[in-house]
């Protein structure tokens, strides 16, 4: 009987968090097309939210939050919390779970927590995250907070990284290598290996675009592996074992293509948290919020 009212009870959890996400679209007169284009998804994985069958992945809860100007807390808060049964001293495993991952919900808990989710240090003042999802910091005392994340840097609610990436990407890296080499040239008569520096432009550009779209294959790391090949070998005449570092280029792109992989499933799973469990539930044939957006 507990488990079967604790149960109840989380479902109750996600329809409250649903209809919140509802009315806060609708008073923020955005149409289901229009936030998803905000946040960057689908309008299908907006619906699904607000008809409580799955559930914003951490990025997007952080971005609805700082979309509608309200905390975490209130965007999540839940008027019922899950009863505990009484027959024994003991909880429910899932729900021994969720406190063993995300605390009882004390905000003046002080606890730290090692995972495979990650790292989360909680005090009064301060709360800090480092995980698959990102790093985020929440200085509630100071009222200041960053989150490092694939959406990109934000400081306060504000964006930094993409104004950065945009105007650097623009740096005139080949003016600045043709005037260094033709100094190392004149001066030390150095026109040989002073070429090598030519190597540094596409290695810049791609560095550039790899973090500006955050993806690793964007980096010329060939041209990386060959640039340290031909210093080994005009510097310390170690053309060989340099060539070795050739078979580093297949590896780099395996790593490359494991994390992808990684981010893809973690991606899925979060989207679909919450649709486990949901398929018994009795709103299936009743109407739900959110479906009178899609008719």
């Amino acid at each position: 009987m507990g488990r079967a009212h604790a149960g109840k009870a989380w479902l109750h959890m996600n329809i409250e968090i649903a209809n919140r996400l509802v009315n806060l679209r609708k008073s923020n007169n955005l149409s289901q097309e229009a936030l998803a284009e905000k946040l960057g998804i689908s309008r299908q994985a907006v619906s699904k939210w607000e008809r409580a069958e799955a559930s914003p992945d951490t990025d997007n809860l952080i971005l609805l939050a700082r979309l509608y100007n309200i905390s975490l807390d209130e965007l999540l808060r839940t008027e019922d919390e899950i009863p505990r049964p009484e027959e024994d001293g003991t909880e429910p495993e899932h729900v021994q779970d969720s406190c063993d991952e995300g605390g009882s919900g004390d905000e003046n808990e002080e606890y730290v927590r090692v995972g495979f989710q990650g790292i989360h240090v909680k005090n009064k003042n301060e709360e800090v995250h480092v995980g698959w999802d990102g790093i985020h910091v929440d200085d509630r005392k100071k009222g200041e907070n960053v989150h490092i994340d694939k959406k990109g840097v934000y400081v306060n609610g504000e964006k930094y990284d993409k104004d950065w990436f945009s105007h650097h990407a623009h740096f005139p890296m080949f003016l600045v290598i043709t005037i260094a080499y033709l100094i190392i040239g004149c001066i030390w008569n150095a026109w040989h290996p002073g070429w090598l520096l030519f190597l540094l432009i596409p290695i810049w550009h791609s560095l550039v675009e790899a973090i500006e779209k955050k993806n690793a294959y964007c980096f010329a790391y060939p041209v990386l592996a060959t640039l340290i090949f031909l210093v080994l070998g005009t510097f310390w005449f170690a053309w060989h074992p340099g060539w070795v570092v050739f078979l580093t280029i297949p590896l780099y792109y395996s790593i490359v293509s494991y994390i992808h992989t990684i981010r893809k499933h973690r991606e899925a799973q979060n989207e679909n948290n919450w649709s486990e469990g949901m398929n018994d539930s009795p709103l299936e044939n009743s109407e739900r919020p959110g479906d009178s957006d899609e008719k």
